[in-house]
This record gives structure tokens, C-alpha cells and sequence, in this order.
């Protein structure tokens, strides 16, 4: 048995030969953004089809067209099934969805045709997940502004992947190999914060969080770090009782034999202990409580995964970069941490319940 090592973290995946690697689907995201110009960038690299088979769901003219940007000579391989890919270094597989006109295709300005195919990408790669076909989905970055415009009403990719595997109890982890953080919140007005948290989704949230450290990351008796949300904890109450009130009581309801729990620490320190090694993840209140350290870190190669999930599903840490989109600047990093971390989850089975 062959163990390869990723050059971007330090995921390692154990695999035996080519037809037992993982089919990994990269959804191409925004037509109008970064995505078509990293995923070319990934597939320069060899290293990925030791690791997995790798299966884009996009435009096959738009590809094409983009590697006139990159002067890339890879060559585009449209089929209809996931069983028909050929899967080997400088050809990408692609299941062609959309009918778009590269020419006609104006980067930084999403419209409603390319709005529509992005939303149809994320559901095509859904259901052939569901329909095991594929082991895995690594998106690359949407529009939501234009996602809405297009007629579909979701917040993001996660919301789309909770509603098609008909989840109710879902949760959105940042993943580096320095530090790994779980939201509570997600994208809500920070205003609105202390209404929406409650004892059962701090509960929740740890929850989801042990499950995964355990079946998905091989971690035995995670330690696991919840923040805050007051200046001190609290500092008993003067500064806000929502830890006295509400975290508190959600870690208790959560606690288990299978992982241990700590907190809640303030989040001003939380975070540097957790770079130290006291933990293996961080629960993070709110979405930039979580995301300033994390972008800080790993900025260039964290990656967004959704657990919870009965498929496995990871996506780049940014966003569709409109600035600098078809200039051949984008860094790929990030969407190559997290083809490899889908692929590394896809060895890991069960998706039971921790009990207490």
C-alpha cells in the first residue's frame, strides 16, 4: 500500500491503485469568476491523480477558452457519466451541463444564464453523490447576490447541500492543518447574533463537530474548544450572560465519553491555544470570531467543508475574486486542499449519532 503525502497541509491518503483512488467532482462555481482558471491550475498538477480521480461539473467551452489564458495545453475530455472518465494527468473529465459561450462570457459579470448553471453544477454533483456515483464534491466559488437573481433563494452552497440531502442538522467547519474552527452562526447581521444562538445549537454544533474529528479526521478523543462571545467570558456577567445563560448549558447537554470539551474560553486567547496544540477544533459564536484567525492562518490554503452531511462535500476558503478574475492571477491552493481533503474524508465511513 502506497501512503502519498499532499504538498499543501499535511492530509495524508492511503491507496492501493488508480481504480481505487476516490472520484472527487469539482463544481466550476461562477462561470464568471476564478473558478475555471483554478481548476485548470489544479489539473497542472500531477500529484492530484495520485490521489484521486478528479471529475469537473461545468462548461466545457468556458474551460476551453480559459486555457488560452494560461497558454495550458491540457486537453478537455466531455463525457455523460463519472464511469466513462479517463482520470490521468493532462486531460480533465468533464460532465458538460452548460451551453455558454466563452466569447460572450464577461469575467466579474454574472448574468442570468451563468447564474443558472452554477446552481445547476452543485445539483448535478448532489445527486450524483447521493447516487454514489462519486465520492465526493470539492465546489469552487459562487455569486450569491447573482445566485438570488438567478431565482434561488439560498445564503450559499451549504444551505443548497442541506436542502438536497434533505439535512437538517448540518454544520460549516474551516479546515487547515494549523487550525480547524466550527461555526455556530454562519452568515447573519452580528447585531443579530445573541437571539440566535441557543443552548441546543451550541449542543448541536459541538455534537456535529466530535462526529466528524472522530470518523472523518481519525481523531481519537478530540479535545475540543468552544469560545465565547462576550469580552472575557463574561467576566461573571458584567460584560453579557449569554455564556452563563446559554453556552454554558449547550456544552453541558453535549458532553461526552467520546471527546472532551473546554470552555468557554474567551475569544482573544482561545485561538492561540488552540495553534498551540491545547485543541484539535474551535467553536466558533459567529462567522468573523472564527474566520479572522482561520484567514490569517490560512489564508491561501483553508478550505470550507460541510459536516453533517451523508455525502461529503469541502469547497475553497474565498470567494469568486472578480478583481483579478481571467488575468491568470488566482492562487489554486485553497481548491487543491480541498480536492484532497475530499478525497481523504471518502476513506472514513459511519455516520451515526455520538451518544453521551
Amino acid at each position: 500500500m502506497q501512503i502519498n503525502k499532499t504538498p499543501v497541509g499535511n492530509i495524508i491518503l492511503k491507496t492501493m491503485n488508480k481504480k481505487n483512488l476516490p472520484i472527487i467532482a469539482v463544481t466550476m462555481g461562477d462561470p464568471t469568476g476564478i473558478g475555471p482558471e483554478i481548476i485548470l491550475k489544479v489539473a497542472g498538477e500531477e500529484s492530484i491523480y495520485k490521489e484521486c480521480r478528479p471529475l469537473v461539473i461545468g462548461d466545457a467551452s468556458i474551460i476551453e477558452g480559459t486555457k488560452k489564458i494560461l497558454s495550458s495545453d491540457i486537453k478537455i475530455n466531455p463525457i455523460k457519466d463519472p464511469a466513462y472518465g479517463k482520470y490521468q494527468f493532462g486531460t480533465i473529465d468533464i460532465i458538460n451541463l452548460s451551453d455558454l459561450t466563452y466569447e460572450k462570457t464577461i469575467y466579474g459579470k454574472p448574468n442570468n444564464k451563468t447564474s443558472e448553471a452554477m446552481v445547476k453544477y452543485i445539483i448535478e454533483a448532489i445527486k450524483l453523490a447521493m447516487q454514489k456515483k462519486i465520492d465526493g464534491v470539492a465546489t469552487c466559488p459562487i455569486n450569491k447576490e447573482a445566485m438570488n437573481l438567478a431565482g434561488y433563494n439560498y445564503n450559499g452552497h451549504t444551505e443548497i447541500f442541506a436542502e438536497k440531502t434533505e439535512t437538517n442538522n448540518y454544520a460549516m467547519m474551516f479546515y487547515g492543518d494549523k487550525l480547524k474552527t466550527t461555526l455556530v452562526t454562519i452568515h447573519v447581521p452580528l447585531k443579530d447574533v445573541p437571539s440566535l444562538i441557543t443552548k441546543n445549537k451550541i449542543e448541536k454544533t459541538i455534537r456535529i463537530t466530535g462526529k466528524a474529528l472522530i470518523e472523518r479526521f481519525g481523531i481519537k478523543k478530540p479535545k475540543i474548544a468552544i469560545a465565547a462571545l462576550n469580552p472575557h467570558a463574561g467576566e461573571n456577567n458584567m460584560f453579557g450572560d449569554e455564556e452563563k445563560k446559554i453556552i454554558i448549558p449547550g456544552i453541558k447537554a453535549a458532553e461526552s465519553k467520546q471527546y472532551r470539551l473546554f470552555g468557554p474560553i474567551p475569544g482573544d486567547t482561545v485561538f492561540y491555544r488552540a495553534l498551540k496544540k491545547e485543541y484539535d477544533a474551535v467553536i466558533s459564536i459567529y462567522h468573523d470570531q472564527g474566520l479572522i484567525p482561520f484567514k490569517m492562518i490560512h489564508f491561501k490554503d483553508g478550505v470550507n467543508t460541510t459536516l453533517g452531511l451523508p455525502i461529503i462535500r469541502t469547497s475553497v476558503a474565498h470567494g469568486t475574486a472578480y478583481d483579478i478574475a481571467g488575468k491568470g492571477k488566482a492562487d489554486y491552493k485553497s481548491l487543491f486542499s480541498a480536492i484532497k481533503l475530499a478525497a481523504y474524508q471518502s476513506h472514513s465511513t459511519g455516520l451515526g449519532v455520538i451518544e453521551k
